[in-house]
């Protein structure tokens, strides 16, 4: 109970610390928090929602190597940098991954091989990326979504048939995958 305390103290103080930059900065998506329990666990994710469409003009954009250019990292979201909470440890794709709050970059490539980058660096706005903060970098299976969504969607599904579960980075007709397990 006292970790999870700890870490409620945690997000609380991100959030606070970090709003008046959000104040500073206008917001172009809406954000979501999404919050799961997996085997005990709660994983928790604060995120920028950016649409397919051009917020100023309505136009259709190219996502996969436009808004996400290929070969380039990205906030995995908009505005805001992705924030990852965990309260246990996480086998994220093979990594083990600490407990605590972490950002989530990404990294596309033209031929879909893609990865989640997991950094220590918390409360930027938009890509104040710090190579040097890295905690790991992680693979990401690519998959074809059907029906395409308008808008960039994170996703953490509990495995059904067993432990675990998988995150999802989904937008278009394109889904990024990665399995992930609860370290005790």
């Amino acid at each position: 109970m006292r970790r999870f305390t700890s870490l409620l103290f945690l997000c609380s103080s991100l959030v606070i610390g970090t709003a008046p930059l959000a104040a500073q900065q206008p917001r172009h998506s809406p954000h979501e928090t999404i919050s799961r329990i997996v085997d005990g666990n709660r994983i928790t994710i604060v995120y920028g929602r950016p649409y397919s469409k051009d917020p100023n003009t309505g136009a259709i954009r190219k996502i996969w190597g436009g808004l996400v250019p290929y070969g380039k990292v990205w906030r995995t979201g908009s505005d805001e940098a992705t924030l990852l909470v965990t309260q246990q440890p996480l086998d994220l794709g093979g990594t083990v991954i600490p407990a605590g709050a972490y950002t989530l970059y990404s990294q596309v490539e033209a031929d879909g091989a893609a990865k989640l980058i997991v950094s220590r660096q918390l409360g930027q706005w938009g890509l104040q990326y710090d190579q040097k903060q890295d905690f790991a970098r992680i693979d990401l299976k690519k998959e074809t979504l059907t029906p395409a969504l308008d808008q960039f969607t994170i996703g953490v599904e509990k495995n059904e048939a067993g432990t675990g579960g998988s995150l999802h980075l989904m937008w278009e007709s394109t889904q990024f995958t990665v399995g992930f397990g609860v370290k005790k």
